[in-house]
């Protein structure tokens, strides 16, 4: 009988090359999958080191394209923002990785995958999730939630000392204090020296991103044009620059944004399983889709879907930064914002300048602004009369909340001053 087949998702760093080894040790054939999704990699170097590992196979997939189109603008349709702030750079990449990972398993007729996340973070069940949601008869081995596994690799050292011990090569070069992962979204850094969350980041730590004071001392005006919600191309207004295809258009962003030092954030997040974690984020070309996007709606989207699609963004970010991109709730919540991006069509014109994204301009074919009936000028069919009818109207059930409620003061609280306990 032969040895089991594990699909392995692999980068060819420390951590999978020694996992790579380790399971062969434990007497499976090891098959190797590495997933472009826009890291700056050098992908033959990464398979060569795998065979020479001992993979018996590697599979090195280009999924950029599809993780724009089918990952990327999905979110961006609906403003995702983890907490407000994280654009989800990490957590949209992993259930793309983990949709290849269990196709090539299916394709290699086993039920075992491996992965090289950890015990503490959030990828672990981003992967996981994902696999047993597409194949509910997969089996994860997961190296650094097994017990002898860690045991045996208590730190880095100890996967040094085991990567010399059976061959496997190891970058010289000294190892960064904290932690990276790499897509077309984004570069996140946490850990080492970031653990700490009132350390500033010394500027060696981005390399996605100029720093807004050494950017180009004037504009970039572009325009960008979207479809149902989904960019279709960006004209650079300087040098007449076009882009229009997917994988073109973000890279393009990518570059104008980091040239002009925008998309860094620093911030504390709640992780899935509870534990506070500081991340360092740049993601330039999403920081610019997310701005101008959120701005076309403004011009063409009713406001009561807005209002009401508004209030889901939150619920929808978490379950994505959650691991549950494949399931009944994020489809249905899909469903919604889809239909309420049928009519966001247009152009929105933009400055990029030293860190900053400005608006500077919209329009769009389904545009529900009206100037005369915005106008402080021009009266336009409006009668203003007509507003006092729907103040009194408004005005009712507070009027009735007063009179019940005023022998208890129900507004004392405003009047609390700072210092008061």
């Amino acid at each position: 009988m032969g040895k089991e087949k594990v699909i392995l998702a692999y980068s060819g760093g420390l951590d999978t090359s020694v996992i790579l080894k380790w399971l062969m040790n434990k007497g499976y054939q090891v098959i190797c999958f590495v997933g472009n999704v826009g890291q700056k990699e050098d992908f033959d170097a990464i398979e060569k080191k795998a065979l020479q590992t001992g993979a018996s196979k590697v599979y090195v997939e280009d999924l950029r394209e599809e993780f724009i189109v089918n990952y990327i603008y999905p979110a961006l349709r609906a403003n995702a923002a983890y907490e407000g702030r994280y654009l989800l750079g990490t957590a949209l990449s992993r259930p793309l990785l983990a949709k290849k990972q269990v196709e090539i398993a299916i394709k290699e007729k086993t039920s075992f995958v491996s992965h090289g996340a950890t015990g503490k973070g959030n990828d672990q069940v981003r992967f996981e999730l994902s696999c047993y949601a597409l194949n509910p008869n997969i089996l994860c081995i997961t190296p650094w939630r097994d017990p002898e596994f860690i045991s045996e690799f208590k730190g880095r050292t100890d996967l040094i000392n085991y990567a010399q011990k059976w061959g496997i090569p190891v970058k010289a070069s000294k190892a960064k204090s904290y932690s990276e992962d790499e897509n077309l979204l984004h570069i996140s850094h946490e850990a080492g020296v970031l653990e700490d969350p009132a350390y500033r980041p010394s500027e060696d730590i981005f390399s996605m991103s100029l720093s807004p004071k050494n950017a180009q001392d004037r504009e970039t005006l572009i325009d960008i044009y979207f479809k149902g919600g989904n960019p279709i191309k960006v004209v650079n207004k300087d040098d007449g620059t076009v882009k229009e295809k997917p994988l073109d258009l973000f890279l393009y962003l990518n570059e104008l944004g980091s040239q002009n030092g925008i998309g860094r954030l620093d911030m504390v997040e709640n992780r899935h399983l509870g534990i506070k974690s500081r991340g360092v984020y740049e993601t330039p070309g999403g920081t610019i889709l997310w701005k101008a996007h959120r701005d076309l709606e403004g011009i063409a989207m009713d406001k009561e879907v807005m209002h009401l699609r508004d209030s889901l963004i939150p619920k929808f970010s978490e379950l994505l930064y959650n691991g549950f991109w494949f399931s009944p709730e994020i489809d249905f919540l899909m469903a919604a914002f889809n239909q309420s991006q049928q009519a966001i069509d247009g152009k929105v014109s933009i400055s990029l300048y030293k860190g900053n994204v400005t608006i500077i301009g919209r329009n769009s074919p389904f545009s529900l602004y009206d100037k005369t009936l915005s106008s402080m000028e021009i009266e336009g069919g409006f009668n203003a009369i007509d507003t006092s009818g729907f103040i009194n109207i408004t005005a009712m059930r507070l009027k009735a909340h007063n009179l019940i409620l005023r022998k208890r003061k129900p507004y004392q609280w405003r009047e609390t001053t700072l210092g008061d306990t």
